[in-house]
């Protein structure tokens, strides 16, 4: 199994979650899909995000414009960076990926992170929400009560903390039998030769 640890504000997961889903395919693997808050994991163990954003580093900024854009290109899709909010609260978002559950998460996490990092729209904003809930034939008024279930709440946080103890410090974070962690979209070539290996044995 993979288990896909991710934030829909984090570019490089935009790219990570849209790429992994045929490798999984390819090799007959499900995805368990496991929504966090990246904000939590930078604040409790990789506060140098933060400080990047406060003192960027002009070269490296505009390298990683570079990067995003050509990774993007190779997906196939559509990226802006920055988007004009940015960095989003995505709490909102992430609450209505765990209410909704494993099926109905994966369409809603892709309208979200396409609202997002393709047409520039503020998904910490209920109204976005509610467009891409009525894009996909959820009803908002439910989703929007339902993320603010304690329990949803919990949930988001549980898997933030399990993240974190598991060694997570940042999004994506991807496990493939419970131990075995890569982190960031760029590592895709090196989880394709582990399921290979596994395939092999």
């Amino acid at each position: 199994m993979i288990e896909f640890f991710f934030d829909c504000a984090s570019p490089w997961t935009y790219l990570a979650f849209h790429n992994i889903q045929p490798l999984a395919k390819e090799f007959g693997v499900q995805i368990s899909w496991r929504p966090v808050l990246a904000g939590g994991i930078f604040n409790d163990v990789n506060p140098s995000v933060s400080a990047a954003r406060e003192n960027p580093v002009a070269a490296k900024v505009h390298y990683m414009k570079k990067d995003l854009a050509d990774w993007a290109r190779l997906a196939g899709l559509t990226i802006r960076m920055p988007p004009t909010v940015f960095p989003v609260n995505s709490v909102k978002a992430m609450r209505g990926c765990l209410w909704l559950g494993n099926d109905a998460m994966v369409p809603f996490a892709r309208s979200v992170f396409e609202a997002y990092w393709r047409d520039d729209k503020d998904i910490s904003r209920e109204p976005v929400l509610a467009e891409i809930c009525r894009s996909l034939n959820i009803d908002p008024e439910t989703l929007l009560t339902g993320i603010g279930d304690e329990g949803i709440k919990n949930e988001l946080k549980a898997n933030t903390d399990e993240a974190i103890a598991r060694g997570a410090f940042g999004s994506p974070t991807i496990f493939l039998n419970k131990t075995d962690m890569y982190f960031g979209n760029d590592r895709l070539p090196l989880i394709r030769e582990a399921l290979q290996r596994k395939k092999a044995a």
